[in-house]
């Protein structure tokens, strides 16, 4: 590594995250910084160690492991044996596939396709799945599905890079499988260690991983990796350095970088974590040690804390002496947590925040994945989008399932269009990117009409999508002048699918609302995805089965192409949470904040109807993978679920008591 760093403030995003772009928190920080004169650096860190794991030195490693631990092959599992049987052809085929899906090497697309270049693992199934569905389309006897791809019906005679790209991926995939199931099974490709922090009541599992004598492989890796960008910095170590967790999966990570950095550094810098993990799990944080790792542990928005951590460190003051502190955690000299929240500091304004840099980070050795044919799920994992908002907060902040009390949310300041347009000027400048994604909670229609109607009339060309409510203000006017001002893709909550359910959740749409919406959205070339959710408190099986059924027709009638079901968790920020008896639940003495001292967030609760939602999950995903493929629209919705009268698990699954045309109604209406 060439470059030597002078700079005051080392952010650092830990492994694991997306992997197609840079998490954008280090780059809204990066821009504010700018604005105070500060100078900082970042990396990526999530990036720099899947490269290396997915590189020759890190495929040698992992066959040598692999040979330690299974001696014989017979004994491994179908990944690993698969790996270690034609480890040369992976050998020769990694840096290539890696190459084109950096978008460094798109000639490669023609060789990938060919089927016989990259060596096809357990993955690859699915294309045989395909063959199968394929045959049976064109009404082709089975035994002859063999001479289909596989992928020609989604991908069409042309469609070369896409084509590869999913082929590539699967190849991809196939030896995060091998590193998971042979190496270290807390290793994912978007998440490392996630079960260590997510809801983890007590500290103890995470810091007995952090203090085992023999750390695993990836834990290696991410240590020769931390010690090489430390020595960039020679003798002049940065002031403070800030780790972002955004999500469960990267929190071990964060601790371990953490630690290294203070071995090697000690009190000479000072270290603070955050991020969106941060915000809604640890508010109640109770255990000492997190500080042995750690500073600060700052909630929220990053720009004020970070701002009085900085100036507390101009005065020479140690973290328990710091008073001056905003939203942020430390450690009293008596070792106790202690919560600094002083008086008289506003936040920043979303005015003043400065335009995001992605400056220093790898942004041409980030992966375009694309696994899985989901059109919104391509869209998220395939292509680098900036990132950007139109505003702070929920400009709703009404649904009783979120997390509508934390500041996130439920504080709401929306930013002029020209600024917003300004911005992503500027970024496109610097990245040489002009696609956009708004990580708004819901992006609020009256910002995207100004938005859309500026662009038009500065004639400005960008590409952008973002989540949105399907708010009935979304006409044929306000759709129209979305798409002409570069809108490709929304998605949206339809949540339970139920009329009853989505008033108790407060979510202030109907099913039939949504169903217009969506149609509006989806004539105008505007992709559509659909965020689904099952097992709210007193949802029945009826109310499930009911769900499906409007599913199913909102994809008939060309009103969504792409949805997810989620199954529901009640959080201890949501309304839910806090008033359970309201919605009938209750919540499980294990998961009260009193027994709690490290992180707490989802809460166990109890459903007096005891319905199986996981079984019913089950069918409920298997229709919706087929809806989004085009297949089984026309059967009625218990085919997705076993045969049995009864069904698994003593669940009867009862008839649809939806009328058939109730999506075809509400069109028309």
């Amino acid at each position: 590594m060439s470059d030597s760093r002078k700079s005051k403030v080392w952010l650092i995003t830990p492994p694991m995250s997306q992997l197609s772009a840079p998490y954008p928190a280090t780059a809204y920080l990066t821009g504010f910084l700018n604005t105070q004169g500060v100078s900082s650096s970042q990396d990526d860190l999530s990036l720099e160690l899947a490269l290396r794991v997915f590189s020759r030195a890190g495929l040698r490693e992992i066959r040598e492991a692999l040979l330690q631990k299974f001696r014989d092959p017979r004994s491994a599992p179908v990944s690993v044996g698969f790996f270690l049987e034609n480890f040369d052809r992976v050998f020769e085929t990694l840096p290539l596939a890696i190459r084109f899906l950096q978008g460094q090497d798109p000639t490669a697309a023609i060789r990938i396709c060919s089927r016989n270049f990259l060596p096809e693992g357990p993955r690859f199934q699915v294309l045989r799945d395909f063959q199968s569905a394929e045959a049976q389309m064109q009404g082709i006897p089975l035994h002859e599905a063999e001479s289909l791809d596989g992928v020609s019906w989604a991908f069409g005679s042309l469609g070369i890079q896409d084509r590869a790209k999913f082929l590539a991926s699967l190849f991809l995939d196939d030896l995060v499988d091998v590193v998971s199931q042979g190496v270290d099974e807390s290793f994912s490709i978007s998440r490392y260690a996630e079960k260590l922090a997510a809801s983890q009541a007590s500290f103890d599992p995470l810091r007995a991983r952090l203090d085992q004598s023999e750390p695993s492989w990836i834990d290696r890796l991410l240590s020769e990796l931390v010690h090489q960008k430390i020595s960039l910095w020679g003798e002049e170590p940065p002031a403070l350095v800030v780790l972002t967790a955004p999500f469960p999966g990267n929190v071990f990570g964060a601790f371990r970088i953490a630690r290294e950095i203070r071995q090697h550094w000690g009190a000479r810098t000072r270290i603070a974590l955050g991020g969106g993990y941060v915000n809604t799990e640890l508010r109640q944080l109770k255990e000492p040690r997190v500080f042995d790792d750690f500073d600060f542990v700052c909630l929220d928005d990053g720009e004020r804390p970070l701002l009085q951590i900085l100036q507390s460190l101009e005065r020479g003051e140690s973290p328990d002496h710091a008073t001056q502190l905003v939203r942020t955690f430390v450690r009293s000299a008596e070792g106790k947590v202690i919560f600094r929240d002083s008086p008289g500091f506003h936040d920043i304004p979303q005015k003043q925040t400065g335009v995001p840099s992605y400056r220093g980070l790898l942004l041409d050795k980030y992966l375009s994945i694309f696994e899985m044919l989901n059109p919104m799920h391509r869209i998220w994992s395939d292509g680098r989008w900036n990132k950007a908002t139109l505003a702070h907060g929920c400009y709703w902040k009404k649904c009783n399932f979120c997390d509508v009390s934390l500041d996130y949310i439920g504080r709401y300041e929306a930013s002029p269009a020209d600024l917003i347009i300004d911005r992503m000027v500027a970024l496109r400048e610097e990245t040489g990117q002009s696609g956009f994604h708004f990580v708004d909670e819901a992006a609020p229609p009256a910002v995207l009409r100004q938005l859309s109607e500026r662009l038009i009339e500065r004639q400005e060309t960008f590409t952008w999508w973002g989540n949105v409510r399907f708010d009935k203000v979304f006409d044929r006017k306000l759709v129209s002048l979305m798409a002409d001002a570069g809108c490709v893709a929304v998605s949206g909550g339809l949540e339970v699918a139920s009329d009853r359910l989505l008033k108790l959740m407060n979510k202030g749409v109907t099913v039939e609302q949504v169903a217009r919406v969506t149609k509006t959205l989806s004539d105008h070339g505007i992709l559509v995805h659909a965020y689904l959710m099952y097992g709210f408190p007193t949802q029945t099986v009826q109310e499930t089965i009911d769900a499906l059924e409007r599913v199913r027709q909102l994809f008939a009638a060309g009103c969504i192409q792409s949805g997810f079901w989620h199954r529901f968790s009640t959080t201890i920020h949501s309304p839910i949470g806090k008033n359970p008896e309201a919605y009938g639940i209750r919540i499980l003495s294990e998961t009260r904040p009193e027994k709690i001292d490290f992180a707490m967030n989802d809460l166990e609760f109890h459903d007096p109807l005891e319905v199986d939602h996981d079984y019913l999950g089950l069918g409920l995903k298997k229709a919706l993978y087929n809806y989004m493929l085009g297949m089984g629209l026309e059967e009625d919705v218990r085919y997705w679920f076993p045969k049995s009268p009864k069904g698994a698990h003593g669940v009867q699954i009862p008839k649809a008591q939806v009328p058939r045309n109730l999506v075809e109604r509400a069109l028309q209406s």
